[in-house]
């Protein structure tokens, strides 16, 4: 069992316990998000060329009813990755001729530009080729396209997942607001200060799908627990104590 459990980790398989309640409250989510995303791109741009639109919209959709409270699933990088990547892949669609080369450059452009302004989301790299590469009814709307469908569709995924989410309390989004509302008391952690994540996550110099409060609360709550059955480990050095 060790050796299949290592390769299931290997392979980057969840192993963390989910509920059934939890995914079909996912499931439900994305599915009134998306089909409110279809009717509102089909009623725009005619529903074959909607289909496309939709689908970089289903990516972002999983990360939202999927991973609520994940970086990646917040409301700037959703709208930010999502209209930036739309406005490089027109730029690029209407100044290159080749949509391969075009595709490729809206593409790399896209994830730079999400990288300078924090709003990284990787459906984002999907609604740039889109622009590319969607078809006439997409690119004759020229720039149109980014308001669009693109931002509005942005928009109301963010609505959709505010209001869905609100009726439970676990998964109320945005993630600021979760925490804000969850007053449950949690215990402090002892041995490791928030300056140490900050500096820890500074030297893994990438991107780490969880927040510096997320791994916080996890620390505490897993000394807690420690805590609770008396069988408290001894506390880790902070960074500094390490330099």
């Amino acid at each position: 069992m060790p050796r299949l459990t290592s390769f299931l980790q290997w392979v980057g398989l969840e192993l963390s316990p989910v509920t059934h309640r939890e995914r079909l409250v996912s499931a439900l989510g994305g599915l009134i998000a998306i089909l409110a995303v279809f009717l509102a791109s089909s009623s725009m741009l005619g529903p074959e060329a909607a289909l496309p639109v939709v689908a970089s919209m289903g990516a972002s959709t999983v990360l939202l009813f999927a991973l609520p409270h994940g970086p990646l699933a917040q409301p700037w990088p959703i709208f930010g990755g999502h209209v930036v990547s739309a406005l490089i892949g027109v730029t690029c669609a209407r100044w290159i001729g080749d949509p391969v080369w075009a595709g490729a450059l809206a593409v790399g452009l896209a994830i730079g530009a999400m990288h300078y302004l924090r709003c990284i989301h990787p459906p984002g790299g999907a609604t740039a080729l889109v622009s590319v590469i969607g078809g006439p009814a997409i690119t004759t709307l020229g720039y149109d396209f980014v308001l669009t469908p693109v931002a509005l569709n942005a928009v109301l995924l963010i609505l959709v997942a505010v209001l869905f989410n609100g009726f439970f309390s676990w998964r109320r989004y945005p993630a600021h607001l979760h925490r804000v509302l969850d007053r449950a008391p949690h215990p402090e952690p002892s041995a490791i200060r928030h300056e140490d994540f900050v500096y820890a996550l500074s030297q893994l110099d990438t991107y780490v799908d969880v927040t510096e409060e997320d791994l916080l609360r996890i620390y505490a709550l897993a000394t807690g627990r420690h805590q609770k059955h008396g069988s408290v480990q001894p506390g880790l050095p902070s960074a500094r104590g390490r330099q």
